[in-house]
Formats: C-alpha cells, structure tokens, sequence
C-alpha cells in the first residue's frame, strides 16, 4: 500500500512537472505545426483499457493524417497516414507528451505496460491468459517492454507474448528503483534513436 502512494506521489509530481516546464510552451509551437500540415485535430483521443480492464481517452499529438482505420490498424514503417511532422513526434516519442495529463488524472501512470487499442485488447485477451494479467497495473506512459526493444507494431503472436512477458516480469520485480532505471533508459534511448519508433 504505502509503495502505492509512493508511486503515485511520484506520478504526479513528475508530469507536473512536464506540463508545467515542457508542454506549456511546446504545445503552442507543435500545434501550430501539427495544424500548417494536414487539417484535423491538434489532439487525437482514443479509448484504450486501462486498469482493471476499464477503458480511458489517452491523449496523443496527432501524427496521422484524419483516417478511418485509426482505431483499428497500428502504424506500419513508412506509413503513409504518418505526416511529415507526425513521423518527428513519434520518432521522439513527443506524440505521448499529452499523456502526463492522463497520469494527472490518474488513469495512467509514468511506468507501467503500455495500453493497447480496445481491439486489440479483445484479440490478444483470446491467445494468452496472461495478457489479462498486465491489466492489474495502471497503462504506463513507457515501460520495461519498451526499453526492451519491444516496441512498434505488433505483426505476430510471438512479438506480442514477448511483450506479455515483459509486462508481467516488470510486475513481478517492481520497485521504485526499476521504474526510476527505465525512466533513465526512455530519456537514453530516445537521445540515441529508436529504430523502432515510427
């Protein structure tokens, strides 16, 4: 219980911190860049399942141009939906900047398996039992899986029961230490380039 209060402490310390001293002054520029390049939303909002298998808006920059497949297909290397500065955001993960506010709220937290679209909730919930295991913890904003290497689109069963068992080690080995380690490793690995970031 008290490395739960810990934990949230920190959660809304440090995206008060991002909003404040981050967002404040770089959502004006990215928005205006966002809207110069495709018509559209500055936000994209879908619904993803967070904990206890509730659904939640988790809030992104929009990197895609306005399409009909948004809530169904992930983006694939050289997707054409992805708009020019789209592809500079989700290089730089700055497309999740939004997401400090679903950690404010609380339907999120800074560490913690990433959430996935409804559907592909549904779909991955039908080939392994521990995929409902991961729903125990708040949606992280990153996570052990993606420090991991394991990130990007999902085009088979073995990369996405690579990423269950990712999530479900970091649940095992939890500690305050771990999540400040791969904090460390997010800012570390976006600085260097994310091959699998797009």
């Amino acid at each position: 219980m008290l490395s739960r209060f810990f934990k949230r402490l920190f959660d809304i310390i440090f995206s008060l911190f991002v909003i404040i001293f981050v967002f404040s002054w770089l959502c004006p520029i990215l928005a205006i860049l966002i809207k110069l390049e495709s018509r559209g939303p500055v936000f994209f909002i879908q619904l993803r399942t967070g904990k206890n298998n509730q659904h939640f808006k988790c809030y992104k920059f929009r990197s895609m141009r306005v399409n009909h497949e948004a809530d169904k297909k992930q983006a694939t290397r050289d997707d054409h939906r992805i708009t020019k500065i789209g592809a500079v955001l989700r290089k730089t993960s700055l497309d999740e900047l939004p997401q400090f506010f679903n950690v404010l709220i609380g339907n999120m937290s800074i560490v913690g398996p990433r959430p996935h679209m409804i559907q592909h909730t549904e779909e991955y919930s039908q080939l392994t039992d521990k995929f409902k295991v991961r729903h125990s913890l708040k949606p992280g904003i990153t996570g052990w899986a993606q420090i991991s290497g394991l990130r990007g689109e999902v085009n088979n069963t073995e990369a996405m029961l690579k990423r269950v068992d990712a999530d479900v080690w970091y649940m095992k080995n939890w500690s305050f230490v771990l999540d400040l380690k791969i904090i460390f490793l997010t800012f570390w690995i976006t600085l260097k380039g994310d091959k699998n970031a797009y």
